[in-house]
């Protein structure tokens, strides 16, 4: 797919004249990307000076970091020296050097999906002369103000009627997503084999891995669709859409694992409330939350959200992980609570 770019310039800091820098010098360029959520983006980044070795040398280096404001987060998207070339992570097969000519250090990104949002950088070493850029990537079209979810109630799967969604995602403090708020979060990877009301009374469901039990592996990736149905008799889950955090989610640390009760009663202490499936989703997916600890939340469900995928926490993807609606009584798992600023 082809990518719609916006690139703007935000800053430039050159150690010497605009053309040429001093042996040993570092040179600093900032750069802000927009694109739309499933194009293939380019990075922008090239070797500053122009008296600087080839990118063709074997000696030279290029790393592409994605950086956080926790170092310890920091991800390594590509590394090259020479002819040799490794990308990591999530961004394993889908992160290749552009490579137009010798000077070339940029990087194109395949299928950008909400996950890649954030800040780069580019560090190129040749022996002579070291390089650092800086580039920004968002969305095309604004901020990302929100987070689409699939919610299932504990009377379990395809319980809900259209009223019955509505009130569903009202006390998670979020609200019915739109067919447009479904549709970017398919982009963005989401993949949900089970089908949900949309806020225009279609029951819908996001594809990204076509599989036999979703829809059959003969179509593609895409919204898979039941149409129209009876907001009354009808019966699905709901896909619900929750807005950026207005207040604070977090682990409450206590000596002793907790009931539901009490967990809903230890958040009351700290001047809090137990946080609803809203507030994780939304501290997971635009806050970068990230534990791995269980913990109840107000719909009596036990979850925790892991943004850096590792082993015994959810190694294969980031994901709010549910482990289910156990017994209230049961003293095996924390809390989060949410305070509002």
């Amino acid at each position: 797919m082809t990518s719609l770019l916006c690139i703007t310039i935000i800053s430039l800091t050159l150690a010497g004249s605009a053309f040429s820098l001093p042996t040993g010098s570092a040179s600093q360029l900032k750069v802000k990307v927009f694109a739309d959520l499933g194009s293939n983006v380019t990075l922008p980044c090239r070797l500053l000076s122009q008296d600087a070795m080839a990118f063709g040398n074997n000696g030279m280096r290029i790393k592409w970091t994605k950086v956080e404001d926790d170092e310890a987060l920091n991800k390594d998207v590509l590394l090259s020296m020479g002819f040799h070339k490794k990308t990591y992570g999530g961004f394993e097969n889908r992160v290749f050097l552009q490579e137009l000519d010798n000077e070339d250090a940029s990087i194109v990104i395949t299928d950008f999906s909400r996950d890649d949002v954030g800040k780069y950088h580019c560090e190129v070493i040749n022996g002579v002369e070291d390089s650092m850029q800086e580039v920004s990537l968002e969305v095309l079209g604004g901020l990302i103000d929100g987070v689409v979810f699939p919610y299932t109630p504990l009377v379990a799967r395809y319980n809900l009627n259209f009223d019955d969604a509505v009130q569903a995602c009202q006390k998670q403090n979020a609200s019915v997503a739109t067919f447009d708020q479904l549709f970017d979060a398919w982009k963005g990877g989401l993949d949900w084999c089970n089908a949900g009301w949309l806020s225009d009374g279609t029951v819908q469901y996001p594809i990204n891995n076509p599989r036999g039990p979703c829809g059959g592996t003969n179509n593609g990736p895409g919204l898979r669709s039941y149409g129209r149905r009876d907001k009354q008799i009808s019966r699905f889950d709901v896909f619900c859409f929750s807005s950026a955090l207005t207040g604070r989610f977090y682990w409450l640390v206590q000596p002793d694992r907790l009931t539901f009760d009490e967990a809903v009663q230890a958040c009351l202490d700290d001047g809090a409330e137990i946080a609803k499936v809203g507030h994780i989703y939304s501290a997971w997916k635009l806050d970068s939350y990230d534990r791995c600890d269980a913990g109840w939340l107000a719909d009596a469900s036990v979850r925790y959200p892991i943004s850096r995928p590792r082993k015994n926490c959810s190694p294969e993807e980031a994901a709010v992980r549910l482990l289910g609606f156990p017994d209230k009584t049961q003293k095996s798992y924390g809390v989060y609570c949410f305070k509002e600023q």
